[in-house]
């Protein structure tokens, strides 16, 4: 009997502890980079630096979850993408 209570306490240990280290972890963020990699490209494609345009357009449009349409204007499309600023208080996003 003690061996049964002994094994049992084992077990239950084991599978509390991977089910807190599996929580622990929290909920995978979806990865947006199959979604901004061509919209980026698109709203790239004609900038004079598009390493530079390629870097802030894929920052922004992981945090905003979208890029407006076209390759200048048309930020009303995505306002948050249209409010992000830098650190001088100009647009961000290109």
């Amino acid at each position: 009997m003690k061996l049964v209570l002994a094994v049992f306490l084992l077990v239950s240990l084991i599978l509390s502890s991977y089910l807190l280290e599996a929580t622990a972890q929290g909920p995978s963020l979806p990865d947006y980079t199959g979604l901004c990699t061509p919209k980026c490209n698109g709203r790239c494609s004609k900038a004079g630096y598009q390493d530079r345009c390629m870097k802030y357009c894929m920052i922004c449009c992981q945090d905003c979850k979208c890029v407006p349409s076209g390759t200048y204007g048309n930020k009303h499309e995505c306002p948050c993408y249209r409010d992000k600023k830098n650190n001088k208080g100009k647009p961000k996003c290109p």
